[in-house]
């Protein structure tokens, strides 16, 4: 275990954001409906996207879609945008490339349902990709609303006042795979909640299902100190000081990326009649970070641009 005198100290850069720093709301990026007819725009936007993402705060919001466009036009814009800026990634067991994010009638408490598929609370996580891409159909009635937080903030807070805990962080942790398993692996995949690699502070975290892979009798269990880690990390992550909220509107487009930053919603009511209903992209991004071997047992390929999404099986 790295002691606590040697932990790895990461220099203040644009990631390193606190909610009071987003203020402005200069992450908004204003757009409008002329951009998708013209591809030297629309190939400049990605590229300033990707760089926001690689280089910047880790997030882009795109607003400006009016009148706000129905689920196939969204769809496809998001496709369309999504390539320009990475390659796409499958999103679960059937190889979903554009997934729906909606209250199916699912529970967290079902150990093959994904959170995404419900209307709870999800807590500050990462998906299993470079970034992830959210476009709103129609928000909910009341709740469901985004949030996003810096991991490297997190940490440097961590590290400066509780650096006994902040060191269990880069122990590896067993996290459920939810019943998509790749031929020949465990339930559950290994991978430390924070990698210090080649320069980069780089995070996977996902607490429920940190939590969930207890129900497997061969899965490593926490130590009572990785345990206070996880809950320090929760609790800093739900500071208000350090985490940005915000409403995704019909025909919104946020971007996020993973490997800096965790992302949340919260629990949210219907109504019946016009259900919240979001679209997402996963992307592998040209150009992004080297991710060191442990991510393998996750992400299969760690060649960048081409790697992350669930994969159980070799294709046919």
């Amino acid at each position: 275990m790295t002691p606590a005198d040697h932990l790895p100290v990461v220099p203040r850069n644009p990631r390193s954001w606190v909610a009071a720093d987003l203020d402005d709301g200069d992450w908004i990026r204003h757009w409008d409906r002329g951009l998708l007819d013209d591809p030297d725009a629309l190939a400049a936007l990605a590229a300033e996207i990707g760089h926001e993402l690689l280089h910047g705060r880790g997030f882009v919001l795109l607003r400006g879609l009016d009148p706000a466009p129905d689920e196939d036009e969204l769809g496809q814009i998001l496709i369309d945008l999504g390539q320009r800026v990475g390659a796409l990634r499958s999103q679960n067991a059937a190889g979903d490339l554009l997934g729906q994010v909606r209250d199916v009638g699912r529970s967290s408490l079902d150990p093959t349902a994904r959170i995404y598929q419900t209307n709870e609370r999800q807590t500050f996580h990462t998906d299993s990709s470079d970034a992830v891409v959210l476009g709103c159909i129609r928000p909910a009635l009341s709740g469901g609303r985004s949030m996003l937080v810096s991991a490297e903030t997190i940490y440097e807070q961590m590290r400066r006042n509780t650096p006994e805990l902040a060191r269990w962080l880069f122990e590896p942790v067993a996290t459920d795979r939810r019943g998509e398993i790749p031929p020949g692996a465990n339930p559950w995949f290994e991978i430390p909640v924070l990698s210090w690699f080649a320069g980069q502070l780089t995070v996977l975290y996902q607490r429920q299902y940190i939590d969930s892979a207890a129900r497997f009798d061969d899965a490593p269990r926490l130590h009572p100190d990785h345990r206070a880690a996880l809950d320090e990390f929760d609790r800093l992550a739900n500071d208000p000081e350090l985490h940005i909220v915000m409403d995704l509107e019909p025909g919104d487009i946020q971007f996020v990326h993973n490997h800096g930053l965790l992302h949340d919603r919260t629990g949210w009511t219907d109504d019946p009649a016009a259900p919240r209903h979001l679209l997402r992209l996963w992307l592998s991004l040209p150009g992004d970070r080297a991710l060191p071997e442990v991510f393998a047992q996750r992400y299969g390929s760690l060649e960048i641009g081409n790697r992350g999404g669930i994969v159980v099986a070799a294709p046919q």
